[in-house]
C-alpha cells in the first residue's frame, strides 16, 4: 500500500549579499517544525547559490498542512517577519505529490 504525502516546496530568489544570513534564518526558524507541526513528516533546506532557497517539506495530509500554512495553503507562501528584506521577490509556493512506481 502506498501512502501518499503532499511535498510542499517554497522557493526564495534571494539577494545574493544576503544569502548566507538568510540561509541561517530559516535554518532556524524550521529546526523546530517537527515538534510544533506532527503531520510534518520530512523537510529540508535545498541550496543553489548565490541567490536561490528552496524550503521542502512533506505532509500526511491536506489537513496537517493547513494547520501550518492556514486555509489558503495551496495559493499563499508562508512568510517569516523580516523575510522580506532578504528576499528579490515573493516567495514561490508549489504542491506536488508522488507518483507511484508500480501500482
Amino acid at each position: 500500500m502506498v501512502t501518499s504525502v503532499i511535498i510542499r516546496v517554497s522557493e526564495a530568489r534571494v539577494r545574493p549579499e544576503r544569502f548566507e544570513a538568510f540561509r541561517e534564518m530559516i535554518v532556524s526558524a524550521v529546526r523546530g517544525f517537527p515538534g510544533r507541526y506532527p503531520g510534518l513528516v520530512d523537510h529540508e533546506v535545498l541550496l543553489a547559490p548565490p541567490d536561490s532557497l528552496l524550503y521542502v517539506s512533506r505532509w500526511r495530509s491536506e489537513e496537517d498542512l493547513a494547520d501550518y500554512a492556514g486555509e489558503h495553503w495551496r495559493d499563499q507562501p508562508v512568510v517569516l517577519p523580516g523575510e522580506e528584506e532578504y528576499l528579490l521577490g515573493p516567495l514561490l509556493v508549489r504542491h506536488f505529490t508522488s507518483a507511484p512506481w508500480s501500482e
